[in-house]
């Protein structure tokens, strides 16, 4: 097994719970399973594929978050203007309404998997990469 990339995680809870990532070298979203009886996220994901035309958005929004995230490192900006700057605010909201509906991870169109996420580090940079596996 392959470690592969991870182009977002939009929740992340100890460790990546929503985003989209390569399976078999497609983009997916995934999503971690909630266990009721522990009251915690299951150790598994479901993932459906996603269309090209989702992976701009999604990847065009993730560019507006890491700009506000440099800005707020920089101090420049605060929370309250989470998760966009205001100048990239419209293009956010309207990328949301885009964006909107896309993703579904019900039993029914998703594969089950766990997911090992890691930090791989190129050229300076950080990289979240995960490897899919079949649930134990």
């Amino acid at each position: 097994m392959v470690f592969e990339q991870v182009y977002t995680f939009t929740d992340y809870y100890d460790g990546p719970r929503e985003g989209i990532a390569d399976l078999g070298g497609a983009a997916h979203y995934y999503k971690a399973e909630w266990d009721t009886d522990r009251d915690d996220y299951a150790d598994t994901f479901l993932l459906t594929p996603v269309d090209s035309d989702t992976l701009v958005l999604a990847l065009e929004d993730r560019e507006i978050w890491e700009r506000w995230q440099q800005s707020f490192h920089r101090g420049h900006t605060d929370r309250a203007t989470h998760p966009a700057l205001p100048r990239d605010r419209p293009r956010h909201e309207e990328i949301q309404r885009l964006l909107a509906g896309r993703f579904t991870a019900g039993p029914d169109r998703a594969v089950r998997k766990q997911g090992e996420f890691r930090v791989r580090t190129d050229a300076g940079e950080s990289v979240l990469e995960v490897r899919w596996y079949d649930p134990a």
